[in-house]
């Protein structure tokens, strides 16, 4: 790859370093210089650039993030499109994270241009979160060094996601004179919504006094009653292996394998086993939501991940959970540590009167065997967004019955006649709150494919400047566009048969053009002229 300054009259088809800001001009970092471009920098008075060229065997950024990512993506996570040279890895179910500690620092020991950042090993992630972000640093890196990279990798990929798996749990507690029920109630209810955090259902619990004997009964109940693990959580701490838990868990037939773990709280946790089944005697720590030792281990069993004794031992770096002064807000309280991908919804606008096309609503004129309307919705469908919104109006009797089976909301605007803006305003009302942005689609568009709006999730950053993505081909902007939360408010303002289009150019700093491969993004069907020319074979209207 070639860097350096150029003069701007040698620049075509080179890929800009620098952001430039200048005279109405707005390229980004990244640009790949046309004519055109070239032409404006030169109107703006630029002379030199600062640009890079790639040689013969580069392979661009993007697909070189891509390609790592997948190398490295196992069961479970999702690779999303790659944008600026990263690519990111996206927790597809419910569960925890395993990670290849020695591969993961193999990989980037490999060269400097070539990272990978993941989640702490065994971190509890939801669908959606990001676990790992593959970052490749110059624009390209030589075909060799990406050969190199992928080599360092074995053949099973050093990530992917365990899930929790449901099952019957069992819960035993002991009692001594003076402990109140209220107590034993309150354990239930903790252990309970630890269990529920993994989308396991409420434990089955027996009380017992404190003695072996007792102990051993209400193990062997448990097991006899089909309990996949068995918690006994004692009136008094357990001190010894010789102690009343673990007395009771060996003379039911169980096998105690470890006692204690380097992690404070949870340090006198008991890992034993009966055949098949974990058994774990519980420190008292647990009658506190706050996160200890047992939410580790317990998380792991739930995931089917074994935990041996080397593994407890093995907790102690990081395993310091005690509240300090400069940690002092109880752990239950603080945000979870897994960043997640952003949440995009999308907006299908389908309730136009269709004015071009002679009174007949073109939405729900056929192309390809379907409705017009369905290539948008089923694009979307099949595409990250979530959840889909399609705003209806006129006819939307007809539009509702066409969208039949299929997972979308529909919102009826029925003040359609009123303009673009109306339906507009009335998708975003209908947008859950927990929604980072949302993808506009345009009903009349059917060459829009997934990869299209992926990709335009791909770029979405806010928090890096990218706030509103517009898709281009040919240096020409279409749709659809892609909008941060923080312009719903101004868009539901706008009034009249207009879009948003003008806060492109209010917010230009904040805009990503994000270069597509075709010009889908420019084509929509708004007279029978056009309409014609994509139903005929190897034609598609301009």
């Amino acid at each position: 790859m070639i860097f350096g300054e150029w003069l701007v009259t040698d620049c075509e088809g080179a890929r800009l370093v620098h952001s430039i800001r200048s005279k109405g001009i707005s390229f980004r970092k990244g640009r790949l210089l046309t004519a055109a471009d070239v032409e404006s920098l030169q109107q703006a008075g630029i002379e030199r650039v600062t640009v890079v060229r790639f040689e013969s065997g580069d392979v661009g950024e993007d697909e070189a993030a891509e390609r790592i990512a997948r190398a490295t993506a196992g069961s479970h996570l999702d690779v999303a499109q790659p944008f600026t040279g990263r690519c990111n890895l996206i927790a597809a179910t419910h569960g925890l994270a395993v990670i290849d500690r020695v591969c993961i620092d193999t990989l980037n020991l490999v060269d400097e241009s070539v990272t990978i950042a993941t989640l702490p090993p065994f971190e509890a992630v939801q669908p959606g979160d990001m676990v790992a972000t593959v970052k490749i640093m110059p624009f390209a890196i030589s075909g060799a060094l990406l050969e190199r990279a992928l080599a360092a990798l074995p053949k099973t990929p050093p990530l992917r996601i365990a899930p929790f798996r449901a099952r019957l749990v069992a819960l035993i507690q002991t009692r001594l004179p003076g402990i109140k029920e209220s107590v034993l109630d309150k354990t239930v209810d903790i252990i309970n919504g630890r269990l529920a955090a993994m989308s396991v259902p409420p434990l089955v619990e027996r009380r017992c006094a404190h003695e072996a004997a007792t102990v051993t009964d209400a193990i062997r109940a448990a097991l006899q009653s089909g309990a996949e693990l068995v918690l006994i959580a004692g009136a008094s701490a357990i001190t010894d292996r010789r102690d009343v838990l673990p007395a009771g868990i060996e003379a039911a037939g169980g096998t105690v394998e470890h006692f204690g773990m380097p992690v404070d709280p949870g340090n006198l946790l008991l890992l034993a086993r009966h055949g098949a089944v974990p058994v774990l005697g519980l420190p008292g720590c647990v009658r506190s939501p706050k996160l200890n030792g047992f939410d580790w281990v317990l998380q792991r069993l739930m995931a089917d991940l074994p935990v041996t004794p080397r593994d407890i031992m093995q907790m102690g770096v990081g395993g310091l959970l005690k509240e300090i002064p400069s940690r002092p807000q109880p752990r239950a309280e603080r945000p979870a540590i897994a960043p997640r991908a952003p949440r995009v919804a999308a907006i299908v606008l389908a309730a136009g009167r269709s004015t071009r096309m002679g009174g007949a609503n073109k939405l729900l004129a056929e192309l390809d065997g379907k409705p017009l309307l369905l290539h948008a919705v089923d694009a979307a469908l099949t595409s990250r967004v979530r959840p889909v919104v399609v705003v209806a109006g006129n006819e939307a009797d007809r539009v509702r019955a066409i969208l039949a089976g299929r997972a979308v909301k529909l919102v009826d605007n029925p003040d359609f006649a009123a303009g673009l803006s109306a339906s507009l305003a009335c998708g975003l009302r209908a947008l859950p709150e927990d929604v980072d942005g949302a993808a506009v689609l345009l009903g009349d568009m059917p060459r829009i494919g997934p990869a299209t709006i992926d990709r335009l999730i791909a770029a979405f950053n806010p928090t890096e400047g990218r706030a509103i993505c517009v898709p281009t081909f040919g240096g020409k902007r279409g749709n659809p566009v892609l909008w941060a939360r923080r312009f719903f408010a101004e868009i539901e303002a706008l009034a009249g048969d207009v879009g948003a289009k003008h806060l492109i150019g209010d917010y230009a700093d904040l805009v990503a053009e994000v270069a597509m491969p075709d010009d889908a993004v420019l084509v929509d069907i708004d007279t029978p002229e056009a309409l014609a020319i994509a139903r005929e074979p190897g034609r598609r209207p301009a």
